[in-house]
């Protein structure tokens, strides 16, 4: 079952709470308040997360986090592991 968009792990993330975030499928703009390109891009296509997608990943999803120092390959593995378990 996914948990995002963009595969964070939500159901374990640690920040959750400190920052108020109820998940980008269960909130209509993000705990910042302004737009995520990739759960916009998402909606607008119909999809549950991008793994769904013809063109995963993208630059966008395959890049997303890393200007913050974060590594998007936990993130892409849990995209691929969901669109395997449709």
């Amino acid at each position: 079952m996914y948990e995002s968009r963009c595969g964070i792990a939500c159901d374990s993330c640690d920040r959750k709470e400190e920052v108020g975030c109820k998940g980008c499928l269960n909130m209509e703009l993000p705990f910042w308040g302004g737009e995520c390109l990739v759960k916009s891009c998402c909606e607008k296509k119909g999809l549950h997360h991008c793994g769904e997608c013809d063109i995963f990943p993208c630059e966008m999803e395959a890049t997303m986090g890393e200007e913050m120092g974060f590594d998007p390959k936990p993130r892409l593995d849990n995209c691929r592991r969901w669109a395997q378990d449709v």
